[in-house]
């Protein structure tokens, strides 16, 4: 395959990228088989980021590049408004026996973007349907990243990712980040110190009385911001304030669902249970886009009211639950379970910890972040220019064949599950080379 033509290069606007920067230089994946993706030039480059957080079992698993052929050729397309097809059943209830115990219905999207806005639209009509309808405000927390959508950029505390786009939803406000270097620099896995900071809740609540509030919505782990490891307690106590005040807890588990954390979900890990869950990427391996909303089955008996044959609940897309995504997330989750997958990050986690933490003291490297197979490597800035050291470190690994990610001065990292010691040997190794070079 050779390089797309300057007018076909031109005409693509590119997402969450530096369109004129990418287009003197592109960087062109044209295959990928298990650990690895391939370039345009031949090069074999190691994913150390699950493609974007979503290839959870590794690049073009035979299961489930057959049930996708299979599938597009039997049933390409079914309306899922007043219709349905039988894999959308048997993929919800795949979903509900792997989730925490009592969340077992599941509503279906095409991204982590479109689960995030279900679930505050089910969260401010759970309430309603209650007779609760003045609890219309929604809070999130800074530094949380919750797709871009709207309702996902309101509640959500990227500075970048809100800046330019007008007030957004009303009736938002957020509770503080976790992130507290000075005491936590450099834990390996949960922090020991922070808890505490949950109760800035309590804060809001005091502010616009609990009444006002329909959900809280945080990501266990905070990832596109540079993987925020959740402090001891820090969930838990979240969970007891909302509960006190009959306020829906959501945990977006878009990155941590399906084996991040060496649990299902991170609910599971941290032993905290949310209301809703929203989830996506590795819900297909990132083969078809496809997403969820995972509701507790209380949730979903209160909107079950009144005649059976009015709609319950005004809210849908037109490839909700799509075939060719159902059977790709069937194939996913059998391989998951079939090769023991979705623990097998806490099987890896003192492994890969260790490697990680192994290059506190290189240049420029003023914290190290991990739980499960997920990693942070912080950075310091250059002055004058903001992510420019990071990014430089991506392009060092990149040419040398490995793939990384930075969001800030951060270098994130989550790798397919498959992965082995020896490749993350090769993935820590050239970061530390690369750490070396880039001054």
């Amino acid at each position: 395959m050779t390089t797309p033509s300057p007018a076909a290069l031109d005409a693509y606007w590119m997402p969450f990228t530096a369109n004129r920067q990418f287009k003197k230089a592109p960087r062109l994946f044209t295959k990928a088989s298990g650990m690895h993706f391939w370039t345009d030039d031949g090069r074999q480059v190691l994913d150390g980021v699950a493609g974007l957080w979503c290839v959870n079992a590794g690049h073009a698993r035979p299961k489930i590049v057959k049930a996708i052929a299979e599938q597009a050729a039997e049933l390409d397309y079914a309306p899922p408004f007043q219709m349905a097809h039988p894999k959308a059943f048997e993929l919800a209830h795949k979903v509900a026996e792997l989730a925490p115990a009592g969340m077992n219905k599941v509503f279906f999207t095409n991204s982590g973007s479109e689960s995030v806005d279900t679930a505050l639209k089910m969260a401010l009509a759970y309430h309603r349907v209650r007779g609760e309808g003045q609890r219309t405000r929604l809070i999130g927390r800074e530094r949380g990243y919750h797709g871009v959508n709207f309702g996902g950029i309101s509640v959500g505390g990227m500075v970048a990712n809100r800046k330019m786009f007008g007030n957004m939803l009303g009736g938002v406000d957020h509770i503080r980040h976790t992130h507290d270097p000075a005491r936590n620099a450099f834990s390996v896995g949960q922090p020991a110190n922070g808890a505490e900071i949950a109760e800035d809740l309590e804060r809001l609540i005091a502010l616009h009385d609990a009444s006002t509030i329909a959900a809280v919505i945080v990501e266990p782990v905070a990832g596109s911001t540079g993987v925020l490891i959740p402090p001891v307690g820090y969930l838990n106590k979240l969970r007891q304030i909302c509960d006190q005040h009959g306020i829906l807890l959501i945990f977006d588990e878009v990155i941590t669902g399906f084996g991040r954390t060496g649990s299902a979900f991170a609910a599971q890990t941290f032993g905290v249970t949310p209301d809703l869950i929203t989830c996506a990427k590795g819900l297909t391996n990132g083969c078809v886009p496809m997403g969820a909303v995972i509701a507790k089955q209380s949730i979903y008996d209160t909107f079950m009211q009144g005649p059976e044959h009015l709609i319950e609940f005004f809210h849908g897309y037109t490839y909700s639950a799509h075939p060719l995504a159902c059977a790709a997330g069937i194939a996913t989750i059998e391989t998951y379970q079939e090769e023991g997958l979705l623990t097998r990050a806490a099987e890896l986690q003192g492994y890969f910890g260790e490697a990680l933490h192994s290059l506190k003291g290189l240049p420029n490297v003023i914290d190290i972040r991990n739980i499960g197979l997920v990693g942070g490597i912080e950075l310091s800035g250059r002055p004058g220019a903001p992510t420019q050291r990071a990014f430089d470190v991506f392009l060092d690994c990149y040419n040398a064949g490995v793939l990384i990610r930075t969001t800030g001065d951060t270098i994130a990292l989550s790798p397919p599950l498959i992965i082995e010691r020896a490749q993350i040997d090769q993935l820590v190794g050239t970061i530390a080379t690369a750490l070396k070079r880039v001054a």
